[in-house]
């Protein structure tokens, strides 16, 4: 893979993490464990494709409407996002630096994106620079946007009480799977052409809850009206 090529892979994850980054101007999050959470996030593209080809080859339903809406909703959707969200619950969560709602979001959506940029440098060293282009504006920044959904209900899950965490942090992973479900499912089938035009309506509505969900953590940042970032 050229270095053009690899830039195009990896600059839309590097942008979105950035602007995250930037989103968290309260009290940002320590660089070292972005990063970690960034490459946790890149090490389940392995599981996760071990996961799906073993469902698809042993599991699949074939090229129906009903096979395709199960292999993008349980096989990629709940595979990929059950993965993460292991890694956000089991390893972020548990982080004394994840000490406001809205870090649910950032370290969610950092995840994300580590799985999203090593799953883009595939894609674009498989299929060129115009996949990698039509990605940059489709599926890395679903990626984002599920992360934002799973991450806000498990931001709000530590800051909870005790018997509202579990049900909060399921509901995040539940959002996460629907919208990634429904995204790979309108792309996927084929029998019904047109629903593929569904998918603007998907990209459109996750990324507007994404940016409600950002602002509602910010305004009840316990750090809102401090001295700023650290």
């Amino acid at each position: 893979m050229t270095l053009p090529m690899l830039a195009l892979a990896v600059a839309p994850g590097l942008a979105i993490a950035i602007y995250i980054y930037w989103r968290d101007k309260y009290e940002r999050e320590p660089l070292g464990l972005l990063i970690k959470c960034f490459l946790l996030g890149a090490s389940t593209i392995l599981p996760a494709i071990i996961i799906e080809g073993v469902a698809i080859s042993f599991l699949g339903l074939g090229d129906s409407v009903f096979g395709i809406f199960i292999t993008a909703f349980i096989y990629i959707g709940l595979t990929e996002e059950a993965l993460k969200y292991w890694v956000l619950t089991r390893y972020a969560f548990k982080k004394p630096d994840f000490n406001e709602p809205f870090d649910g979001i950032v370290y969610s959506v950092i995840i994300g994106l580590g799985f999203a940029t090593l799953e883009n440098i595939f894609y674009v060293y498989e299929y060129g620079a115009e996949v990698g282009f039509i990605r940059m504006f489709t599926a890395v920044p679903m990626h984002a946007a599920f992360g934002v959904l799973m991450g806000y209900y498990v931001g709000m899950a530590k800051f909870q009480g005790i018997g509202l965490s579990g049900p909060l942090k399921i509901k995040g992973l539940g959002f996460a799977v629907l919208f990634h479900g429904a995204y790979d499912f309108f792309l996927m089938q084929k029998e019904l052409p047109f629903l593929a035009l569904l998918n603007v309506v998907v990209i459109f509505y996750a990324i507007r809850l994404s940016r409600k969900a950002i602002k509602a953590h910010l305004d009840v940042s316990p750090f809102k009206g401090g001295h700023g970032a650290s």
